[in-house]
C-alpha cells in the first residue's frame, strides 16, 4: 500500500519569510549563526556556535520561552533546523514547521507507512532531522522514500522511492537526515541487522532523480570481496544510517560504514570490507576516494558509523585538517582528511578487546577477548554492543581544542553460537550471538568527557548514574549544552565540566541542541522524548519508569 501524505496547514496568519536556500548559504551556515541550515551546525559538524551573548555568567538565568508537542511516544532524536525566524523539526512519521520565537505551528505533515515498516526497524522508530535547500524541507522516511516539502506551506514538491525501497523481506529503512552538497541529496540506510549490504546514494534536490549508489559491501568479484568467505558478501551489512560531513576545499564527503552481518563472525570469516570503515566520495559521483576500517570481521556491533568531525588542529606543531571519529568500539582515530591516513588513535573509554591500535596498519592489536569471541568461546568484552559511544554525536570546540563527548560506560557478556543460515530481509543478530549487559559500577553507567583528540585523555570527567546519548553542542561563551536520560537539559562550564545550569524536560533528551539568534537575542533549542535502543533494551534501572512523549522546547535568557 503506497504511503500517504495529510498536510494540516494551520496558522496560517503567522508571517513567513523567504526561505531559499542556495549551495553557498549551507557552506556558509557556520559563519552565519542567526540560522541553523545543516545538520551539525555546518559541513564539518564541529556543532560549535560563536554565539556568546548566553555566557557562565548569565547561564543560570535561561529559561523556557515556548514548548511544542510532537504527538509521538517513540523517541526525539532528530536535529532542529532554523530558516528565517522558523524551526522545522521531524519524528519518524511527521513534519512540523514552528514559529520560531513563540512556538505556534505554522504547519504539520503526517507521513504514513505500510504495516510492514516498522517491524523490520532495528533500533528505534526515530528520525534524526532533515535537510533544507532553495525553499524545500527534504527528509528521509522510513520506507526507504525521500520526500520534499514546500518550506513555506508543508505541500509536497516530490517525492521517490529508493531503487531498493525498504520491504520485509529486505528490511531496509532510512532513519538519518540527508546531506544536501552542490544540490546533491546523500543519504544512507539502516538495515545490516536484517541481513542487507548497506549503500550510500545521490539524488538531484530539484526532482528527486536517483544518481548514483555505492555500495559498502562488494558483489563477487568487486575490490574488497575477497575478504568475504564464500558468498558471506551477499548479507554483509555495512549500513550507512547516520549522517556524513563535506569539505567544499576538498570536495569530499565524509561517511560511516556499520557492523557486518550476521553478529556472528563465525559466519563471515576475512576483514569484511568496508563495513566498520569511514571513507570518502565524491558527492557528484558517489566515487569512493579513500577508506579507513576500525575493525575487521568485527563481532561486537562496533559501528563505525559516527560522524565524522572535520577540524583542523596542531599535529607535530602544524595546523593539519583532520577527521576525526569517536568509534563505537572505543577507540578515537584522527585521520588525515585528504587521503585518510592515520595520524592519532587512542582509546577514550573502557576497553578491552584491543589493547591498541598498530600506527603503521591502522589494525586493532586485538586481545584473548577478540580471540575467545571468534571461536565461539564465552567473553566479557568492554564496550557493550552499544560502545563507548553510540548515535550520540560530539562537539568540537576550536577555543579549547577539545571534544565534548557522552561516552557509556557498559560493558557486555558475549558468546557466539553455530553460524546461522541467513538471507536477506531475515535477523541477523540475536538467533546465535548471546549478549548480556554488565556494569563495574551500578552508580555509573556514562560520562560527558572532554577530549583531547590526539591522545585519547580527558581534561575532566561528569558521571552519570545512565549514559546520554544526547549529543552535545559547545558555544565560543565555553558553554558545553547536553541533554541527560532523566530529562535535564544542561549547561556546564566547556573548560572545568561544572554544571552551570539545569532544566528538567517532561522526558528524557536522546536529542540534539542548537542554538540560534533572532533580532540581537540568542536562543537554545533542544528536543526532549526518550526513545531508542538502549532506554528500550539497555535494563537500566535508572529508566524503568521515565514518561515517554516528544516535545520541542527553546530557551532564551529572562527578560525582566
Amino acid at each position: 500500500m503506497r504511503s500517504m501524505l495529510f498536510a494540516l496547514l494551520l496558522s496560517a496568519a503567522v508571517p513567513f519569510a523567504a526561505v531559499a536556500q542556495t549551495a553557498d548559504e549551507l557552506k556558509n551556515d557556520e559563519k552565519t549563526p542567526g540560522d541553523v541550515l545543516v545538520y551539525g551546525m555546518g559541513y564539518s559538524a564541529n556543532r560549535f556556535s560563536p554565539l556568546i551573548q548566553i555566557n557562565k555568567e548569565n547561564v543560570s538565568k535561561l529559561v523556557p520561552i515556548w514548548a511544542y508537542s510532537l504527538a509521538d511516544l517513540q523517541g526525539g532524536e532528530a536535529f532542529p533546523l532554523i530558516k528565517d525566524g522558523v524551526v522545522y523539526a521531524t519524528t519518524h512519521n511527521a513534519t512540523v514547521a514552528v514559529d520560531a520565537l513563540t512556538g505556534k505551528q505554522i504547519w504539520r505533515v503526517i507521513h504514513d507507512y505500510p504495516p510492514e515498516t516498522l517491524r523490520v526497524v532495528c533500533c528505534g522508530i526515530v528520525n534524526r532531522g532533515a535537510a533544507i535547500y532553495e525553499g524545500m524541507v527534504i527528509r528521509a522516511l522510513m520506507d526507504d522514500r525521500l520526500v520534499a516539502l514546500d518550506a513555506a506551506t508543508g505541500k509536497e514538491i516530490w517525492t521517490v522511492s529508493s531503487p531498493e525501497p525498504a520491504t520485509a523481506e529486505n528490511g531496509y529503512a532510512m532513519t538519518g537526515a540527508p546531506l544536501i552538497v552542490n544540490g546533491v541529496v546523500i543519504t544512507g540506510v539502516a538495515g545490516a541487522e536484517f541481513s542487507h549490504r548497506g549503500f550510500l546514494e545521490g539524488y538531484d534536490a530539484k526532482t528527486g532523480k536517483h544518481l548514483w549508489r555505492l555500495y559498502t559491501v562488494p558483489a563477487k568479484g568487486e575490490p574488497g570481496s575477497e575478504t568475504w568467505e564464500g558468498d558471506s558478501q551477499l548479507t554483509g551489512g555495512g549500513s550507512t544510517w547516520l549522517t556524513g560531513t563535506y569539505d567544499s576545499e576538498l570536495d569530499l564527503v565524509y561517511w560511516g560504514a556499520g557492523n557486518p552481518a550476521p553478529w556472528n563472525p563465525r559466519a563471515r570469516k576475512g576483514d569484511n570490507l568496508f563495513t566498520n570503515s569511514v571513507f570518502a566520495v565524491r558527492p557528484k559521483t558517489g566515487e569512493r576516494v579513500w577508506y579507513f576500517q576500525t575493525s575487521p570481521q568485527d563481532p561486537f556491533d562496533y559501528d563505525a558509523v559516527q560522524t565524522p568531525v572535520i577540524a583542523t588542529i596542531n599535529v607535530g606543531g602544524t595546523p593539519r585538517k583532520v577527521v576525526i571519529q569517536a568509534n563505537r568500539g572505543g577507540f578515537l582515530y584522527v585521520l588525515d582528511a585528504k587521503d585518510g591516513k592515520l595520524i592519532a588513535a587512542n582509546p577514550y573509554g573502557k576497553v578491552n578487546w584491543a589493547s591498541g591500535i598498530d600506527m603503521k596498519t591502522g589494525r586493532p592489536m586485538v586481545t584473548d577477548v577478540f580471540t575467545d569471541a571468534l571461536a565461539g568461546k564465552s567473553v566479557t568484552v568492554w564496550p557493550s554492543v552499544s560502545g563507548v559511544t553510540n548515535w550520540q554525536h560530539m562537539s568540537f570546540s576550536p577555543s579549547t581544542g577539545m571534544l565534548y563527548i557522552n561516552t557509556l560506560h557498559v560493558g557486555m557478556t558475549y558468546q557466539a553460537g553455530d553460524p546461522p543460515k541467513l538471507a536477506p530481509g531475515r535477523p541477523a543478530g540475536a538467533p546465535t550471538v548471546k549478549r548480556t549487559v554488565v556494569t563495574d559500577d551500578p552508580n555509573i553507567r556514562g560520562y560527558l568527557k572532554a577530549v583531547d583528540p590526539m591522545t585519547g585523555k580527558s581534561k575532566w570527567e561528569v558521571p552519570y548514574k545512565s549514559p546520554n546519548y544526547s549529543s552535545t553542542m559547545v558555544t565560543a561563551s565555553n558553554l558545553v549544552f547536553t541533554g541527560v536520560m532523566t530529562g535535564e537539559f544542561q549547561a556546564l562550564d566547556a573548560d572545568t565540566g561544572k554544571l552551570l545550569w539545569s532544566f528538567q524536560t517532561p522526558s528524557g533528551i536522546i536529542g540534539q541542541p542548537v542554538t540560534w539568534e533572532r533580532n540581537g537575542k540568542q536562543y537554545v533549542t533542544v528536543m526532549s522524548g526518550i526513545g531508542g535502543v538502549y532506554a528500550q533494551r539497555g535494563g537500566d534501572p535508572n529508566l524503568a519508569n521515565l514518561p515517554t512523549g516528544v516535545s520541542l522546547w527553546t530557551f532564551a535568557l529572562f527578560d525582566k
